[in-house]
Order: C-alpha cells, then sequence, then structure tokens
C-alpha cells in the first residue's frame, strides 16, 4: 500500500516544503502556486488518477495492466480521457495474479502498461490504437 503511495506523496511532500520557503521569503503568491503545481503532479502520480479497478472474472472489457508512477501508464490514461472508463484497470501492485500475467505477456518483466484485448497481449500499446479497439461500432443504417 505504501508503495503505491510513496511517489504521489514525496512530490506532495516537496511541494509544501518548497511552497513553504517561498512564503518564508515573503512572495505567498509564488508559494501559492507552486503549491499548486506540485499537488496537481502528486494527483497525476498516485492512483487516484486512474479509475478504480471493477468487474472481474467474466468482465469481457479490455483490461490495462498499470502501476502508480508509470509515465506511460500516466500518458496512455491522460491520452484516453474518458474512454479510459470502457477498460478495466488493474495495478499490479495490487494484485499478484495480475503481475504474474504481466510478466507471462512481457517474458518476465513488469513491463506496463500492458493492455489485454481478445485475450492479446499489447505491451505500451499507442493511445490512438487503444482509442480505435475500444470505440464502438458505428451504428448500420
Amino acid at each position: 500500500m505504501v508503495r503505491r503511495w510513496s511517489l504521489a506523496l514525496l512530490t506532495a511532500l516537496c511541494g509544501v516544503l518548497i511552497a513553504a520557503v517561498k512564503f518564508g521569503d515573503g512572495a505567498p503568491g509564488s508559494a501559492a502556486l507552486l503549491l499548486a503545481v506540485f499537488l496537481a503532479f502528486a494527483f497525476m502520480l498516485s492512483p487516484l488518477a486512474f479509475p478504480r479497478t471493477s468487474g472481474g472474472a467474466g468482465d469481457d472489457r479490455p483490461v490495462v495492466y498499470w502501476r502508480p508512477g508509470c509515465p506511460y501508464c500516466l500518458r496512455l490514461r491522460a491520452r484516453l480521457g474518458p474512454e479510459a472508463a470502457r477498460l478495466r484497470w488493474v495495478d499490479i501492485w495490487q494484485d499478484p495474479e495480475a503481475a504474474a500475467t504481466v510478466r507471462e505477456i512481457t517474458g518476465g518483466d513488469e513491463t506496463v502498461p500492458t493492455v489485454v484485448i481478445g485475450g492479446r497481449g499489447h505491451v505500451n500499446p499507442d493511445p490512438s490504437w487503444l482509442r480505435d479497439q475500444i470505440a464502438p461500432a458505428a451504428p448500420q443504417a
């Protein structure tokens, strides 16, 4: 649990310390701005930036295996935007079986994001490709 939050907490703590120094130097505006930037970055590094894992066995949605603090996972999540909710996000640091699945797909590494669609694993796929894969089928006229 601590490992999942360590990078986000460290970032927030650095922001608080830097803001305190700026505030002490008589620059409350700069302090507030820096604190806001660091807290926003800490949020992006935290597990809160990703959709909650829901569903499980029998859930036919594509699965994205990820871990907190992974810049490639953040990139994928940000580029998918609201479409990310159409996927099942599984944190490999929270689920040992998921970590084993990723190691099996990647040949022994825990490289994330790893996406499984239709039983096939894709390591660090291009976000636009993934968006095309999960796009709803156009209604037939």
